[in-house]
C-alpha cells in the first residue's frame, strides 16, 4: 500500500535504488528533506496541495486501436462535420489516429483525482485564482444543485487551471506543477492497459459516472445496471481507481489537457517531444480528454480526445493536474 506522504517541498533528485534484480532499476525520487518517493507512491507536498501518484517511467501506445468506437458519428474529426460514417470509415475517428507507441521520458506524478471545490477555494481565498465559480449543476428536473467540497471543481477553463498551477508552485517554491500533456493524461489513465478503458472494454455505473445516451441508448436490455445521475459525483465515490490508483480518468467530468488540438496524432515518439509541442504552439484550442458525466461511454474511451477554447467554462469541465519530477543537475 503506497504511503501517504507530507512534505515541504523542494528540489527533486532523481537516484537509483538497489534493484530487486540485475535487469530492473526503480528509480527513487528525493525531496530536499531527504523523503524519497518511488513509483506508485501518494503523495501530498503542502496543506492545500492535491494528493498525487508517481507514474511508472515506461512506454505505452497512444490513440485508438482501430474499430474501438461504437459511435457512428465523427463529431470532432477534420472538418467536424457530425456527418454520419460511411461503411469504408467505420470506426475509424481520424483524430485519434494513427496509433502509435510513446515514450515516457521525463518522470511525473499525476493528481490521484480531479482538483476539488475545496482545493480550488483554498486558492481562491488566498488571491491566487481571480476566478470564483458557481459551485453547482443544472440537473433535470431539480434544478441548481449545490457542489460539496469533495466533488471536482467545475466551470473552470483552461486558463483558470493556469492561475491554480501558478499558484501551487509559489506554494512549494517551485516550478513544478502544471496541466499534463494529453500523452502523459493517457499514460497515466490507461495504467499499462490496451483495452477501451482501464476496467475493460465496457464499464459499469459502479466503475465510473456516465450517461446512458448515445451509444448505451439500444443496450438497456443487455446493461440494466447502467445510471443516469445527471451530475458529478464526489472524487472519493465509486470504484473508479484504475490500478495504478488514478481516480475517475473516464467520466465523471471532462479534463482540460496542455495539448494543442490537432485534426489527428501527431505520432510523436516521447512525452518531452509532446511537451514541447503544446508549450511552443500557444495560444490554441485544447485538448479535452475523460468525458463528463452526460457523455456516453463511447466518450469515456481513454482514446477519445476533443477540443475546447482556452476560456472555455460548463459545469461538466475541470482538469487534474501534473507534477514534474527533476533529475540531477535539471533546473526547476
Amino acid at each position: 500500500m503506497s504511503p501517504l506522504k507530507l512534505r515541504a517541498v523542494a528540489l527533486v533528485i532523481l537516484i537509483c535504488v538497489a534493484p530487486a534484480s540485475a535487469e530492473e532499476v526503480v528509480p527513487s525520487y528525493v525531496l530536499q528533506n531527504g523523503e524519497t518517493v518511488t513509483e506508485l507512491d501518494v503523495f501530498k507536498e503542502c496543506d492545500v496541495c492535491p494528493e498525487m501518484i508517481v507514474m511508472p517511467m515506461g512506454s505505452f501506445m497512444m490513440g485508438a486501436i482501430e474499430g474501438e468506437s461504437r459511435n457512428p458519428f465523427d463529431f470532432y474529426g477534420e472538418g467536424a462535420t457530425g456527418r454520419i460514417r460511411g461503411p469504408d470509415e467505420i470506426n475509424i475517428i481520424p483524430h485519434e489516429h494513427p496509433r502509435h507507441r510513446v515514450e515516457i521520458d521525463m518522470p511525473y506524478a499525476i493528481g490521484r483525482n480531479e482538483v476539488t471545490v475545496a482545493e480550488w477555494d483554498a486558492c481562491v481565498a488566498d488571491g491566487g485564482c481571480s476566478h470564483s465559480p458557481a459551485h453547482e449543476v443544472l440537473v433535470f428536473r431539480q434544478g441548481y444543485v449545490p457542489l460539496g467540497p469533495t466533488y471536482p471543481v467545475v466551470n473552470v477553463s483552461f486558463l483558470d487551471a493556469l492561475e491554480y498551477a501558478t499558484w501551487l508552485n509559489a506554494k512549494v517554491g517551485a516550478e513544478v506543477y502544471r496541466l499534463p500533456t494529453e500523452a502523459e493524461w493517457e499514460y497515466a489513465g490507461r495504467a499499462g492497459t490496451m483495452t477501451r478503458f482501464a476496467q475493460g472494454d465496457d464499464l459499469t455505473a459502479d466503475q465510473a459516472n456516465f450517461s446512458r445516451r448515445g451509444t448505451e441508448n439500444g443496450r438497456r436490455q443487455e446493461m440494466p445496471e447502467l445510471v443516469n445521475r445527471g451530475m458529478p459525483v464526489s472524487v472519493e465515490d465509486l470504484d473508479a481507481s484504475n490500478t495504478w490508483g488514478v481516480r475517475h480518468m473516464s467520466g465523471n467530468v471532462a479534463e482540460a489537457t496542455l495539448s494543442c488540438s490537432t485534426a489527428t496524432h501527431l505520432g510523436l515518439p516521447t512525452s518531452s517531444a509532446y511537451l514541447e509541442h503544446a508549450t511552443t504552439y500557444a495560444p490554441c484550442r485544447r485538448v479535452g480528454k475523460g468525458g463528463r458525466y452526460g457523455s456516453g461511454m463511447d466518450s469515456l474511451r481513454l482514446a477519445s480526445r476533443y477540443q475546447s477554447a482556452e476560456d472555455y467554462r460548463r459545469d461538466f469541465y475541470g482538469f487534474r493536474l501534473v507534477r514534474v519530477l527533476e533529475t540531477v543537475g535539471s533546473a526547476s
